[in-house]
């Protein structure tokens, strides 16, 4: 999965008062016309990593402050990855991409090399969505300020405090007689890839009770014997997948929610293809059922 960068040692940690140096990586963001904002990286053409640098091997590059024309003012730290610090341009400023560099869709970030700086790429992806959507107190409508201490917006004038926001959401492996409940949504058919039941946890609910409903609700199944699988950041959109797996509870017959859905069905072991690159737990979760590691 994407963030699975082995020893690399990844540090979320704000740093107050940190400023930009020449050789720190820096992300910068542009508001694409429909859907997230595009991300400056180097070594893409069509949506492919290959080389544009010279020292990139064929990999995504990251650019660095000197690479900018941008003032270190515009910047707030974001973490640390393998003892590089990175940066972002908070949002609005944007500036024109230098030689080797462009602009990307952040789709180009799940198959992207080297694996950890697509993971570092993600996580600043989900802080530019949070510093975009909370310029302004939700509260009373002010201007919010960036905290000097913590990773966190607050309100000068009625005091709310915004931190980042996370969206827990469960993705389910339903096993019947040996097989998967495998599906695929509607309205997406960009692609032909199989997905599991998925969706957010809502308010007064758990995990393990979002996971009975979402499978209730998309295909009319019960299930029993809940069990945790793992869990996944999803920057791209905000969120923390948790993957479960459980068992039909009585009948298999699925009845379709065909606003959510465009079909679903359960599929053998030997029915499915390897899946080679897995960015999403969705993927992972397939795949280990395939070669018999998930039951």
């Amino acid at each position: 999965m994407i963030q699975e960068i082995g020893s690399i040692a990844f540090d979320n940690q704000f740093k107050a008062g940190m400023k930009a140096e020449e050789n720190d990586f820096v992300f910068v963001f542009e508001a694409a016309e429909k859907g997230p904002d595009r991300i400056m990286l180097g070594g893409i053409v069509n949506d492919s990593p290959v080389s544009a640098q010279t020292d990139s091997a064929g990999k995504m590059v990251i650019p660095r402050f000197k690479d900018l024309d941008i003032d270190a003012s515009m910047l707030t730290y974001a973490f640390s990855l393998g003892g590089d610090n990175f940066y972002m341009a908070m949002p609005g400023n944007s500036v024109p991409a230098p030689e080797g560099f462009s602009y990307e869709s952040n789709r180009v970030l799940r198959k992207a090399q080297p694996k950890e700086l697509a993971f570092a790429a993600m996580t600043a992806c989900h802080l530019n969505i949070w510093y975009k959507d909370n310029q302004y107190c939700g509260r009373c409508g002010s201007r919010a300020v960036h905290d000097s201490k913590l990773r966190m917006v607050k309100c000068p004038e009625c005091g709310n405090m915004i931190f980042p926001k996370i969206c827990p959401a469960v993705t389910v492996a339903v096993i019947h007689e040996d097989k998967l409940l495998v599906s695929r949504y509607n309205g997406r058919a960009q692609t032909n890839a199989y997905a599991l039941i998925a969706g957010f946890v809502e308010i007064g609910e758990s995990a393990e009770e979002c996971v009975a409903r979402e499978v209730m609700e998309e295909v009319g199944l019960k299930v029993k014997n809940i069990r945790y699988y793992g869990s996944q950041p999803w920057g791209f959109v905000g969120n923390l997948q948790i993957g479960y797996v459980a068992d039909v509870d009585g009948s298999a017959e699925i009845t379709l929610d065909e606003e959510e859905l465009a079909t679903a069905f359960f599929i053998s072991r030997e029915e499915l293809e390897p899946i080679e690159n897995r960015p999403a737990l969705t993927q992972e979760m397939i795949e280990d059922f395939r070669t018999g590691r998930l039951k």
